[in-house]
């Protein structure tokens, strides 16, 4: 972090902008809307900054900047297109400990304007530490359409009643969720829907009426999707970010694990082909024991997780033991990988339907209908089919299929190392004998779309820290393995 961010109390505070043109106007109506008492300096005003000081919402002192004119400032701001005076103000300020900032010069800063998001109470700040304020600029306007405007009312609405849910809710962590039920839950929404008065008297209710309050666990069946963590959704974070305890596998990459609260443990569950360090049944007990404790676990499963991702299996025991459950649908590896490699699964010109099929080995063999495959005419996507793609292949071009069918594999589809891989089932074997899991196994026509609609380019020597794979021991969170 290249700098401690805080937020200052400027209320009926001295104040100085020192410049009269539009850049000093909006410098001096950012400190005025935090309470300040804003003085702007300069021999000549224009535009906004004269109606500003004709309304009385500033003073204005009809002068060229004399160093002393600092003193007594809490905050002083230089926006003139004068570098000498520029640099006059930044060093009359540095010599005394005031705070500086000179528009659009960070190396006569100490201190940075970041971004606002206002939702005041609410104040979310960010910043690029002066690289790229259109960066900031960006990543403000995309938080603007991310948070609700009535979350300015519904943190009034919490610190009305903050000491009242402190005296009756004894313990910080029973509080803590309780808070989090309010704001996730029905009366959180009242407010967002403008409804204050009906949230108001629901939580005043809910204190008065509440009866000793117990923990009770819950387990988050999360779908991560295939990779990207720009891909999941909004729900999905939320709740990864409300959990105690996070269970994840070899397929979820460690950049989404780590949008999880740096204090929520981390206990990792990784099973490869053929070397499965907690079963399936341990996996699914572990859920049912934690949530028990009394903890909300997050189980992240890469894609979706009722798709070939045994989500089924593991909720079947928690609801066989009463434990609470959400299930969130993530983006399946097809449908993710297939799009980042520009190749639609469906077209109008090439396939109506497509199949979804797992190419792992039950037993001794692939247990696979291969006739209807061939004889459909679908897009086939196999899973997990990396180590069985020679056989795959082999197979369909066996039962009839022709040998020169177009065959892609999507090799880390999503992430930074995606790598595509295109032939024909008889070619492609070959091509992928290097290629590395997690994989993606493509059959059919709409496979020669990829050369004229890919987009997405990887790399295969770009940063894996977005890749799948084992926890990195390296990484300041705490991390066990539930074997």
């Amino acid at each position: 972090m290249d700098q401690l961010p805080i937020f200052m109390n400027l209320h009926g505070k001295p104040c100085l902008v020192v410049g009269g043109g539009a850049v000093a106007a909006r410098k001096a109506d950012l400190m005025r809307a935090a309470g300040a008492r804003v003085t702007v300096v300069s021999p000549m005003i224009t535009g906004e900054t004269r109606r500003m000081v004709d309304d009385g919402r500033l003073t204005w002192q009809e002068a060229v900047f004399d160093p002393a004119m600092v003193v007594g400032n809490r905050l002083v701001i230089a926006a003139t297109d004068e570098p000498q005076v520029n640099h006059s103000v930044f060093d009359a300020c540095e010599a005394r400990g005031i705070p500086v900032n000179v528009a659009d010069e960070p190396d006569l800063c100490n201190f940075i304007l970041p971004g606002i998001v206002d939702r005041s109470p609410v104040t979310i700040a960010l910043s690029t530490g002066g690289r790229s304020p259109v960066l900031a600029r960006l990543m403000r306007a995309r938080l603007e359409t991310l948070i609700p405007a009535g979350f300015g009312r519904l943190a009034d609405l919490l610190g009305r009643y903050r000491q009242r849910a402190k005296d009756r809710i004894l313990g910080l962590e029973t509080r803590k969720r309780f808070w989090e039920d309010v704001i996730d839950g029905p009366i959180g929404n009242l407010v967002l829907a403008g409804k204050d008065r009906e949230a108001e008297d629901k939580l005043a209710g809910l204190l008065d009426d509440r009866e000793a309050p117990t923990d009770t666990g819950e387990v988050y069946l999360i779908g991560a999707g295939p990779g990207d963590p720009d891909l999941l959704t909004f729900r999905a974070l939320r709740l990864l970010q409300k959990a105690d305890v996070v269970v994840y596998d070899r397929l979820v990459a460690p950049a989404i694990v780590d949008l999880a609260r740096r204090e929520a443990e981390r206990i990792y569950v990784g099973k490869r082909a053929g070397n499965h360090s907690c079963s399936q049944g341990d996996i699914s007990g572990l859920l049912r024991d934690l949530a028990a404790e009394g903890k909300r676990v997050a189980r992240l499963k890469g894609g979706d997780p009722f798709i070939f991702g045994r989500g089924g299996e593991e909720i079947e025991v928690l609801a066989e033991s009463g434990v609470p459950f959400q299930v969130v649908p993530g983006i399946t590896a097809a449908s993710g990988c297939a799009s980042y490699a520009g190749i639609p699964l469906t077209h109008r010109d090439h396939a109506q339907s497509v199949r979804f099929i797992t190419g792992h080995r039950r037993g001794d063999g692939l247990d696979l209908d291969w006739k209807n495959l061939v004889e459909g005419g679908d897009t086939l996507v196999f899973y997990m089919g990396l180590g069985n793609a020679r056989e795959i292949c082999s197979q369909l071009i066996a039962h009839g299929m022709p040998a020169n069918r177009a065959a892609g594999l999507v090799e880390h589809g999503t992430t930074s190392r995606q790598q595509v891989h295109v032939g024909t089932l008889t070619t492609l074997p070959d091509r992928i004998a290097a290629a590395q899991s997690p994989a993606l196994l493509i059959v059919g026509d709409v496979v020669g779309l990829h050369s004229r609609l890919a987009w997405f380019e990887g790399s295969a020597g770009a940063d894996p820290s977005f890749l799948s794979g084992s926890p990195d021991d390296s990484r300041p969170v705490p991390v066990r393995s539930a074997a």
